[in-house]
């Protein structure tokens, strides 16, 4: 089971690596369509009445375990994303924000928008059982006999999609010194293809006999879903880019206010804040191919389960058979074809401060409001960030400074050219010392 359980990571470290999308550029003082990505009230604020977005790109990878410098010194991958007594824990994410278009006139604001985007995740794998899993073949995996007792779901999913986004937004109050406004962001969902293997209120010994790591004494509840081309090989990297293969089948809402504080001897604005929740729904999955399906693993007295056989697998299906072939340790409890996914819904808070002339410092926090363990839930972290910055109407510089729920601090850098920029969260961190993230945007938008 080795791919089995390392797909989303081996995915994942083959590209570029991050894990807040657009971190500082989001909050940018040339307010565009990305800033209304994160609070669609921004609309009424946007720096030109028109906006064109070409396309932007944002990938990455945070997790608790590997650091930037392990990948760089070339360390055993499968060894390091289990070591430790913690649990592991990695999420991946992939954001492309295609051709899209905003325009401001008199108090209102609208856009459409639209996007591609892949997340998959390790959440709290026990990391005894998955070393056992992708290290089966070694001598060296087991000293003796190891008992686990895990009280929590842990999973390893991913899940595509594609969105097109309907957003508006209003002026609410306007006077010399203070303005508010409002917005919506109406999102329609089609999702692509999804993958799920999950073990609830994991309880066995793992012991080595021989050539073999058997299971014994085991509890669990075993989940496998999977929809699309993410029930094929999931190794292969193609699989993850099937966007907007399982048509309209979900919708999810943006909602937010804005505030300013205006500058009224200089110009511009003295404070810029605003909060939003974002990612209000869940989407359906429906193709041919669909299937979610519990088990009841009991492994009792005398019996075993013989973790070999799950080494090299590399299709859901294929894990699914060895479970259908072994009916007297896993027990078939719950079935369904069809099935919904929630989006990771997120509070987002952020104030961006004028300290003298051209320099600047935003806050900005992310929190989640779901709970990760669930099945059927897309995950997320959450993040603190606080970015000085140097804005000019053509340039800008900025360093975010975050701490991420996963991987704890990073710092980056980026810049802004024009509507042209490229940054990094993490990158100061890995040059500097080092980090258990790396991520990467870029992106180009032009106003008239």
């Amino acid at each position: 089971m080795k791919k089995n359980l390392l797909y989303l990571s081996l995915f994942f470290s083959a590209g570029v690596l991050a894990q807040e999308h657009f971190s500082g550029i989001n909050t940018s003082r040339r307010t565009g369509l990305l800033n209304a990505a994160l609070n669609p009230a921004e609309l009424t604020n946007l720096k030109s009445d028109h906006e064109v977005n070409i396309f932007n790109f944002s990938a990455n990878v945070a997790n608790n375990k590997i650091t930037f410098g392990d990948l760089i010194d070339g360390k055993n991958f499968e060894n390091l994303i289990f070591s430790g007594n913690e649990a592991t824990n990695l999420r991946g994410d992939l954001e492309i924000l295609g051709p899209s278009f905003g325009l401001k006139t008199g108090k209102w604001g609208f856009a459409v928008t639209s996007g591609a985007k892949i997340k998959a995740e390790f959440v709290d794998i026990d990391v005894t059982l998955g070393n056992a899993l992708i290290n089966s073949a070694s001598d060296a995996i087991l000293g003796g006999p190891v008992t686990i007792n895990t009280a929590y779901n842990q999973r390893a999913s991913a899940t595509t999609w594609g969105e097109i986004g309907l957003s508006a937004a209003r002026e609410l109050f306007n006077n010399e010194e203070h303005r508010f406004t409002g917005g919506v962001t109406f999102k329609l969902l089609f999702p692509g293809s999804y993958a799920n293997m999950s073990a609830e209120r994991f309880r066995g010994t793992i012991t080595r006999t021989g050539s073999n790591v058997e299971l014994t004494n085991a509890n669990a509840s075993v989940n496998i879903a999977y929809s699309g081309s993410l029930a094929e090989d999931y190794t292969d990297s193609s699989n993850f880019t099937q966007f907007f293969a399982g048509g309209l089948n979900g919708f999810a809402t943006d909602l937010g206010v804005s505030y300013q504080w205006k500058d009224k001897i200089n110009g511009g604005n003295i404070l810029t804040a605003g909060i939003s929740v974002r990612n209000i729904g869940k989407m359906t999955f429906k193709d041919d191919n669909n299937i979610s399906r519990t088990y009841e693993l009991n492994v009792g007295a005398g019996e075993s389960l013989n973790l070999n056989q799950f080494e090299g697998v590399e299709d859901l299906r294929d894990i699914e058979a060895i479970l259908e072939n072994n009916p007297n340790l896993f027990q078939k409890k719950d079935v369904t074809q069809d099935f919904k996914v929630k989006l990771p819904t997120v509070f987002s808070a952020y104030a961006d401060v004028k300290l003298y002339n051209s320099f600047f410092v935003t806050a900005y926090t992310q929190q989640k409001l779901n709970e990760d363990n669930d099945n059927k839930q897309i995950a997320i972290q959450n993040i603190v960030t606080v970015t000085p910055r140097y804005a000019i109407d053509v340039f800008e510089a900025y360093v975010p400074l975050s701490h991420n729920e996963i991987s704890g601090f990073t710092a980056g850098v980026g810049f802004r050219l024009g509507g042209f920029f490229i940054g990094s969260g993490s990158v100061l961190s890995a040059a500097f010392s080092d980090t258990d993230q790396a991520d990467g945007y870029l992106g180009f938008r032009f106003g008239f």
